[in-house]
């Protein structure tokens, strides 16, 4: 059977303990530093909990250690690597090849999905190199992905939810060059998401003050089960800066559609212990979202961008019926409560807000006078009731366990074994008290061994000898529970935290790809790696050169000018977002290429590769550099 695993951010302990509960079979978390979300960083010894506590459940912990590195930060990040290894985790996230030059403790190696891994050629190199699982692309198509799986082995991972980078993931340059903010350092200042002025090679203005590089959020629910089909055995939800409340509910949403996935298929099983109850129903629009995408699993047949608002939307209730300078109405079915954050587009303002005072039977009343006409569309994007309902015990997770009670001569022997089969047992050396009511006895018995409390168990069976005729205090059948229970947790932790065996992570490749397909792997020409290889260290270099690349220029944070270079390369085209694409649309409008964007302070210049179907970002001009 093939284990089908969901993947939940923790920004922390707290966080990545709400998504095993919620049912996250993995987590990953950010590493006390080198991580790609430096505002997600955690002290081992939290991550040392994290692990212990996912373990109970089967669960694993992931730790991202994923940007570039410097020469005089390589060997601070191996030792990190140590004591993470130490910690017990499961799995090592990383993008930076440096790391494949050291004697790292066996720890399995997970290519970050800022190692751009988009193709057969580039996931087979880094299979060959020691990783255990790429984290794919996120513009892959369906069938792209089954092209991977069809000439690779490795283990396949793939987000299915969350916010989208425009660009093509560790190839994003442009916080960097504007801001000195390095998303592949974990500190990107986001300009995806800032308004920006489209113009034409005669500056003409063709879109004002829109965010034409911000995305809406991904939502592949409903292809989970063709990404199975396709190989995908991870399934990953973005969010590790998101709040408390989207970790529950969208880990909980996933948990629910691939548990029906999962029952229906025999070959499919889950990936670790326990069963959720939920307290809630999961509604991926109840928490924050720009609106939805499929993005490009299907291909392009969609428009990717949210140009009139980065902001979260939520929920579209419906439109304004009826107004009044007091209250209004919506033709909604949904239920409108007080402290409610209702929004809508104001354009050319953008997205506004007010919270909602009262509700009398269809009038809203709002805390604050708003400028609403008949016909707008109203989102919820702050349910107050919901938010509440999963701000409090919004879940429970229990793995199954049964006892079995015995006598021998001078007491009680308690076994319990869990639905792993994983078995503990307690000796108790009592006198021994014949039950006056037996059938009282033996309720009482089944009741105290079934009240576990705050531990992660439930018991699905307590089994008592039908000639066991003997009455144990309450007090006796709590503490030989107790310590059967603990017992047991113990052994599922040290099972599961047993250490692989000594193996070695060096490169099994001689060479990388052929040249014919180089430069999908991502160099500027044969046996050349330009600055796109992201390479910053001299260990970096060193793997490079070994596998057959003669000139290594370094990554593009120690280069001095950015101009005329290349900031993003994207799947997402401005052109087909506002219909001006000669191959897929037929534009009405005439204009003078190359087109621009611009800001206040910089402008780049757009180039379109049609036959690959994408757009890149040139930095034009600057008025920092």
């Amino acid at each position: 059977m093939t284990p089908i695993e969901l993947l939940a951010p923790a920004r922390n302990l707290e966080y990545g303990k709400a998504a095993i509960i919620h049912g996250a079979d993995a987590v990953y978390i950010g590493a006390p530093c080198f991580s790609a979300r430096a505002d997600a960083a955690n002290p081992v010894a939290d991550i040392e909990q994290l692990v212990r506590f996912a373990h109970l459940y089967r669960a694993k912990v992931y730790v991202t250690l994923n940007t570039i590195l410097y020469d005089n930060e390589i060997d601070a990040a191996v030792r990190l690597i140590r004591q993470l290894y130490e910690a017990g985790i499961d799995a090592l996230i990383i993008q930076d090849m440096g790391l494949l030059q050291y004697d790292l403790p066996p720890v399995p190696l997970f290519a970050s999905t800022q190692t751009h891994n988009h193709t057969p050629e580039k996931v087979a190199f880094l299979e060959k190199a020691g990783f255990r699982r790429v984290i794919l692309a996120r513009e892959l198509s369906i069938s792209q992905i089954e092209t991977i799986r069809q000439h690779t082995n490795i283990e396949l991972e793939c987000f299915v939810h969350g916010a989208l980078c425009v660009s093509y993931s560790g190839q994003c340059y442009m916080s960097h060059a504007i801001a000195g903010r390095s998303g592949n350092r974990g500190v990107c200042a986001q300009p995806c998401r800032s308004a920006y002025r489209l113009l034409d090679a005669d500056g003409r203005t063709i879109v004002e003050n829109e965010h034409l590089l911000s995305l809406k959020d991904l939502n592949l629910s409903g292809h989970l089960a063709a990404l199975i089909n396709a190989g995908v055995m991870s399934f990953k939800i973005e969010g590790r800066l998101k709040d408390l409340n989207y970790v529950k509910n969208i880990t909980a949403f996933y948990r629910r559609r691939l548990d029906a996935i999962i029952e229906n298929n025999e070959r499919l099983a889950k990936a670790s212990s326990g069963n959720i109850d939920l307290q809630f129903t999961p509604d991926p629009y109840k928490t924050f979202n720009r609106g939805y995408t499929t993005y490009f699993i299907d291909g392009r047949n969609e428009k990717v961008a949210s140009p009139q608002t980065q902001k979260s939307t939520g929920e579209r209730l419906g439109k304004i019926t009826q107004v009044t300078p007091q209250w209004f109405t919506i033709d909604t079915k949904a239920i409108i409560s007080n402290g409610d954050g209702l929004c809508w587009l104001n354009l050319p303002k953008g997205l506004e807000g007010v919270l909602v005072n009262r509700v009398e039977g269809k009038k809203i009343f709002p805390a604050k006078p708003v400028q609403l006409k008949p016909g707008m569309e109203i989102f919820r994007n702050n349910d107050f009731v919901f938010e509440k309902m999963l701000a409090g015990n919004s879940a429970d997770r229990r793995v199954a366990v049964s006892f079995g009670l015995c006598e021998h001569e001078s007491g009680y022997t308690l076994r319990v074994e869990d639905e792993d089969g994983n078995q503990a047992e307690y000796t108790t050396q009592v006198q021994k008290i014949p039950a006056k009511d037996v059938v009282t006895a033996r309720n009482q018995i089944n009741t105290q061994l079934r009240k576990l409390g705050n531990s992660v168990f439930s018991a699905s069976e307590v089994v008592i000898p039908d000639m066991f005729g003997y009455f144990i205090p309450a007090a006796e059948l709590n503490e030989m529970r107790r310590q059967a229970i603990q017992h047991l947790e113990n052994i599922r932790v040290e099972c599961y935290q047993a250490k692989p065996e000594k193996e070695s992570f060096k490169s099994q490749v001689s060479s990388l790809p052929s040249a014919s397909s180089q430069a999908r792997f991502g160099l500027a020409k044969p046996c050349n790696l330009d600055y796109h290889g992201n390479v910053a260290n001299q260990y970096a270099k060193d793997f490079y050169h070994q596998h057959g690349v003669e000139h290594i220029d370094d990554a593009f944070e120690l280069q001095n000018d950015y101009r005329g270079k290349t900031l993003m390369t994207t799947k997402h085209c401005i052109k087909y977002q506002y219909n001006m694409c000669q191959v897929k649309q037929r534009p009405s409008g005439k204009w003078k290429e190359p087109l621009f964007l611009k800001d206040n302070r910089h402008s780049y210049r757009l180039e379109f590769d049609c036959r690959a179907c994408e757009m890149r970002v040139v930095l034009e001009s600057s008025n920092i550099r």
